[in-house]
């Protein structure tokens, strides 16, 4: 059975460890490629940590996370994810912004991914002051070829999720690829969604 469980502002700090080792793992895949650092984790996740109304949804198998789901009012998050949105006009404390979804490969497949989305739409809504949600993802060329032959992309699973692909809002991170000699910059599309009240 695996037990789904929702943290929220200082009660996320226990788990920031098992969190950064899922991104390490799970990124490490296509698309990402993420080579893994845990300087790199400390210091991305210490963004929720201080965060008073940040949230980690972490799914466990026993004692084991085995996936985790993160979720930010977009005034706590770094200037990287929010310039885009005043760029665009929109005003950060409207958005709630979504981190990331990290799933271990055994476990895909069987309704985690609606879950970690659910929970966080429905903790945006308890908040009472959003209008939205929003995440990115990275992209990769479609004839680059380490792109894996079975490969298929989340935008149709977006979609049915009411996101809306950005065709004008991208913001740009830099990590460290598997093979490489050191970071890199990679573009990340934004995904956004109006949310509806409670």
């Amino acid at each position: 059975m695996i037990d789904v469980q929702t943290y929220a502002g200082a009660a996320v700090a226990p788990y920031l460890d098992a969190v950064a080792e899922l991104r390490i793992a799970v990124f490490r895949d296509w698309p990402y490629l993420y080579s893994g650092d845990h300087e790199y984790e400390k210091n991305y996740l210490a963004t929720y940590a201080q965060s008073p109304e940040s949230l980690f949804v972490l799914a466990f198998d026993g004692p084991r996370v085995i996936g985790a789901s993160t979720g930010i009012p977009l005034t706590d998050e770094t200037s990287a994810f929010q310039q885009p949105f005043l760029d665009r006009g929109i005003a950060l404390a409207d958005v709630f912004y979504f981190g990331e979804s990290v799933l271990l490969k055994e476990y895909r497949g069987h309704g985690l991914g609606h879950r970690f989305f659910d929970e966080r739409e429905g903790y945006a809504r308890q908040l009472e002051r959003f209008s939205m949600t929003a995440f990115c993802a990275v992209e990769r060329g479609e004839d680059d070829p380490r792109r894996p032959a079975d490969f298929r992309a989340n935008d149709v699973f977006w979609n049915k999720r009411g996101y809306r692909r950005q065709d004008d809002m991208f913001c740009r991170l830099e990590w460290q690829e598997i093979g490489s000699d050191g970071p890199s910059c990679h573009r990340l599309r934004f995904w956004l969604r109006e949310l509806e009240r409670a």
